[in-house]
């Protein structure tokens, strides 16, 4: 017991007692709130209509078990609704298709990767082995060697875009950002979070950097270094730009290769590119700075995660020691998910390049049978040579767009073939959306939208560019 006297009071301080009824109890709070600030939602809808509320357990549940039985129903549910959900995924870029029941022993284990992957930190429950292992799978298929390369398994591909312009920056502190409207939005997030100056540049129909524009904005510019976000893959059309034009425009506006950094954004494709042989190539053996991919995309983690490769002379601007866990920080996050390098290393010694290769092909090949359906039945699509983005008109009905978790921008969505898409799925797929669209465009007398400004005329079937020759 401690003595502490305040506004003349004596007040007894008992260092191991608690407040009994810490919280108040469900809806108190919510209520207050609402009274004292009604907000409205305007961006999507209120997920607290429903919420799974924490239910304070009663004083007897620890012997009647009711809690546990609670517990239980509702993830029962909640599986159940995940296997109906994976049925009708169509939209995201995920690999819902893998079995990792081998690494159900290692749940168990709180294991973080904090620090530098290659420096010995002083917590020992770490998958640091595995981790060094997938990177170095990935400077192999990069073409950079083991002593000339940096990375880590970052949380997410947005912490590998944030990692990616934020070496630029550090290598070139005045350097301007450029990347193309139809980027994604973590790389302009980037330039907010760190002050950068960024540059939108112009995009091809199909979603691919407009070099022509690059170049004038290029110009523009000389007096200062350039940090240059390339996709290989947009995140809605699925386009590749052109890494070697990138290249070949800044060397013809006078930026010479001390003078220009390249992130490579390569989220879903930057692993789909190396098996596709008359893709461009993404190889450190150009002058490119960093290269980041997502683990939970092709690759099929669960846990969101992805992998993030630059060099080793660039990382020196960026790194400082910590004493306190006794290694180097380079990274963006602090404690990193430990369990995310070990799924990465099972997958790829599963599967390996040829596995890879397998997936690749029977993506595309399926990509291309759902362009070729959708155009049988009249439906305008799109989908770029090295994609298996399929784009097309949007759905009217929400619902519908909610049932198949469609990603939608503007007058066009798409859908994103991945390993786990059948021709089955994708058959049902077509089926209901033939259907319902019977139902949004009946008889003739309601036209569905041109969307060739989207996807080029000669891909829309409005009935100004029905004439258009197909492919």
């Amino acid at each position: 017991m401690v003595e502490s006297v305040e506004s003349g009071a004596v007040e007894v301080f008992d260092p191991i007692a608690v407040v009994a009824e810490p919280l108040p109890a469900n809806g108190e709070m919510g209520r207050a709130k609402e009274k004292a600030n009604v907000r409205e939602i305007v961006l999507g809808r209120n997920v607290h209509t429903m919420c799974l509320p924490i239910t304070e357990p009663d004083a007897n549940d620890e012997c009647t078990g009711d809690k546990e039985a609670y517990m239980a129903s509702v993830l029962a549910r909640y599986r159940k609704t995940l296997i109906e959900r994976t049925k009708h995924h169509l939209g995201y870029p995920y690999n819902l298709d893998f079995d990792y029941g081998d690494l159900a022993q290692l749940q168990h284990f709180s294991i973080n990767n904090l620090g530098d992957p290659f420096i010995e930190s002083n917590y020992g429950v770490h998958s640091r082995p595995f981790e060094v292992g997938v990177l170095d799978w990935f400077a192999r298929l990069w073409e950079i060697e083991k002593n000339e390369y940096w990375g880590y398994i970052t949380n997410c591909g947005t912490e590998g875009n944030l990692h990616g312009v934020l070496v630029g920056r550090e290598v070139f502190p005045d350097g301007i950002l450029y990347a193309s409207r139809d980027s994604h939005y973590s790389i302009f997030k980037a330039a907010r979070m760190y002050r950068m100056e960024c540059v939108k540049v112009g995009t091809l129909v199909s979603g691919e950097i407009d070099c022509a524009d690059f170049k004038v904005k290029l110009l523009a510019n000389k007096d200062k270094p350039a940090i240059i976000n390339v996709n290989i893959g947009t995140t809605v059309k699925g386009a590749v730009d052109d890494l070697d034009l990138v290249i070949q425009t800044l060397e013809e506006c006078g930026f010479t290769h001390d003078r220009f950094y390249i992130h490579c954004d390569g989220a879903l494709f930057g692993l789909m590119m190396p098996f596709v042989k008359r893709a461009p190539k993404v190889t450190f053996k150009k002058p490119i700075g960093s290269v980041s991919v997502s683990g939970h995309k092709l690759v099929g983690c669960p846990m969101p995660c992805g992998v993030q490769i630059t060099r080793l002379e660039h990382i020196n601007a960026l790194s400082r020691n910590v004493e306190y866990i006794a290694s180097r920080d380079a990274t963006i996050m602090g404690s990193r998910n430990g369990h995310a390098p070990i799924f990465l290393w099972y997958t790829l010694n599963r599967k390996g390049y040829k596995g890879f290769q397998k997936e690749v092909q029977k993506c595309l090949r399926n990509a291309h049978y759902l362009k070729a359906c959708l155009f049988a039945a009249g439906i305008s699509a799109m989908l770029n040579e090295l994609s298996s983005t399929v784009v097309f008109e949007r759905p009217l009905d929400e619902e519908f767009i909610r049932r198949w978790q469609l990603a939608c921008q503007g007058n066009i969505a798409h859908v994103v073939v991945m390993p786990n898409v059948t021709i089955e799925k994708l058959d049902d797929f077509l089926k209901e959306l033939v259907e319902k669209r019977s139902t949004w465009y009946p008889g003739g007398k309601v036209q569905p939208p041109c969307i060739a400004t989207e996807i080029g005329s000669e891909n829309c079937l409005c009935t100004l560019h029905k004439s258009v020759s197909r492919e």
